[in-house]
């Protein structure tokens, strides 16, 4: 049964995702970036093999959501997937079910921080154009050709196309999941992250009857920790950094905690992103 780390882009999901690797095994081995790996995307190429052959095809790919997962719970084992796919159907084809689903762990980020890690990491000009796609209900994510080039010369899978929508309608539809759900806030995980990383540890012992003491959780928090990932980003680099335009890498830990909408945004583009996202930022506390 597939556990979800199911976000919109950039709100925090590689973080939540290390420190539940570092929980696990985190004192049986020395953790890099690449063992980011024991936790993989879906959709990815490496689920999907043998049932498509148009990797590219978004039409394709969500008519085998399901088959890939059937297949991937075929050992009846538990397993962690990142997301950043909205939780619905796509041409009547259920991204997930109940039958495939033991839970989900949903991350949710201020979308006046997202932008900025957005613009930076998609190498966008403005941040006009970065608020248009983070506007776009529809907004579908695909990898370019030098991206996957990139994968491919590291020989690990790439994601495949996914619907992520706005950040509005990603919210909105993974909020709905009502079997075993955790909202996380990127925000608490700063403020007060004993309590919010404590609740991740505790959630999953639910799940899995595995336990975890304070000495496992405080490691796992030590080891996850933004200065250490950014650490090991700038000694070891990291797969997952999007290629900009020059061929060269983007800073995949760009500014976490010190990303502050305040110090950098202009109040033109704050104000449009609070009047379009009033509602759900209201529900969520950032109004």
């Amino acid at each position: 049964m597939i556990i979800w780390l199911a976000s919109y882009p950039k709100s925090g999901n590689t973080w939540v995702r290390f420190f539940i690797i570092s929980l696990l095994i985190g004192d049986k081995t020395k953790l890099n970036l690449n063992h980011l790996n024991a936790i993989l995307d879906f959709p990815n190429i490496k689920q999907f093999e043998g049932l498509i052959s148009e990797f590219s095809d978004l039409k394709e790919v969500s008519k085998n959501w399901i088959n890939a997962q059937e297949k991937i719970n075929s050992d009846k084992s538990f397993k962690f997937f990142k997301t950043h796919n909205m939780l619905g159907k796509l041409n009547g084809f259920s991204f997930t079910n109940y039958e495939n689903t033991l839970a989900a762990i949903h991350i949710v980020r201020d979308p006046r921080n997202i932008i900025t890690s957005l613009k930076n990491h998609w190498s966008l000009e403005t941040y006009d154009e970065t608020k248009k796609l983070m506007f776009n209900d529809k907004q579908i994510l695909t990898l370019s050709v030098k991206e996957q080039k990139k994968f491919k010369k590291y020989k690990n899978k790439h994601s495949l196309p996914q619907m992520i929508g706005s950040w509005k309608t990603n919210y909105i539809s993974w909020k709905k999941m009502r079997k075993n759900y955790l909202l996380v806030k990127y925000e608490n995980l700063i403020k007060n992250p004993k309590t919010e990383f404590t609740k991740i540890a505790s959630f999953i012992s639910s799940l899995t009857n595995i336990k975890f003491d304070d000495k496992q959780i405080n490691n796992a928090m030590k080891l996850s920790s933004f200065e250490k990932l950014e650490a090991m980003e700038k000694e070891y680099g990291f797969i997952e950094s999007a290629i900009n335009k020059k061929g060269g890498k983007n800073k995949f830990f760009y500014l976490g905690p010190k990303n502050k909408w305040q110090d950098i945004l202009d109040s033109k583009i704050s104000n449009n992103i609070e009047e379009v996202f009033k509602v759900e930022m209201k529900e969520l506390g950032y109004l």
